[in-house]
Parts: C-alpha cells; sequence; structure tokens
C-alpha cells in the first residue's frame, strides 16, 4: 500500500468511530510523542547488542511491531490533517541534509551540523594548516 491508500485506511478506520473530531494537529503530535516513547520504553536500559537482538524473542518483537505501527499511524494521521506530502518532505530533507552534512566531514562522525565544520576547521588549525 501506498503512504495516501494507507492515511485513507487510517480516515476511514477514525470516521467509523467518530474519532476525526479528536484528530487535529496538536493531538495527534501529543499521541505520537507518546507513542514514540512506548516505542523508547522497549528499548530502555537495554545494552546496545541486546537492543540489537530484540527482535529474536516473539514477544518482544512483537511489542516492537505494534508500538512502530502506532508511530507509522500517527505519523501518517499527522501528515495527512497538516496536508504534508510525506515523500516530498523526506526528499527535501534529504537534500538539505545532503548540504548540512557534506560526506566528506561527516563520515563517521555524529555531530550535529552547527558542529561538523567548526570541528573541521578546529581540526585543520591544530594541525598546522
Amino acid at each position: 500500500m501506498s503512504n495516501t491508500e494507507l492515511q485513507r485506511l487510517l480516515e476511514e478506520f477514525a470516521k467509523e468511530r467518530d474519532w476525526e473530531q479528536f484528530h487535529n494537529p496538536k493531538n495527534l503530535a501529543m499521541a505520537l510523542a507518546g507513542e514514540v516513547g512506548e516505542l523508547v520504553e522497549l528499548f530502555q536500559w537495554l545494552s546496545a547488542e541486546e537492543a540489537a537482538e530484540i527482535m529474536a524473542e516473539p514477544r518482544r518483537a512483537q511489542a516492537v511491531r505494534e508500538e512502530v505501527a502506532d508511530v507509522f499511524s500517527y505519523l501518517l494521521r499527522l501528515a495527512d490533517v497538516t496536508g504534508v506530502d510525506l515523500e516530498e518532505a523526506l526528499r527535501q530533507k534529504v537534500a538539505l541534509n545532503r548540504i548540512r552534512y557534506p560526506a566528506e566531514l561527516a563520515k563517521g562522525n555524529a555531530s550535529k551540523y552547527t558542529r561538523l565544520r567548526e570541528q573541521s576547521e578546529g581540526g585543520a588549525a591544530a594541525e598546522g594548516g
């Protein structure tokens, strides 16, 4: 299914329950944040190795799938209600991030884009260049 088809599925689901009245951008953003919190909770206190293996345990894997689906559904619904074309927004954001995070500066570096250039310049200055 396409994002648009999924959005129509969620819209129909909400309509059948008269939930559209609650699906305003504020409520949907808050619900999205809540569901992200529930997803985060599944990984809280796990080591990196335990987190990488979470899908090997059926009960925990099911919980992850359900929370990811909840996050995705609220994101789709929020985008639909606000008129955001998710695919176009993502394409534009990747293009922007290509500028913000040039591969030669960002490769292997987790720093925010606002620090990349200063780190690069500081590194060159420290090396005498």
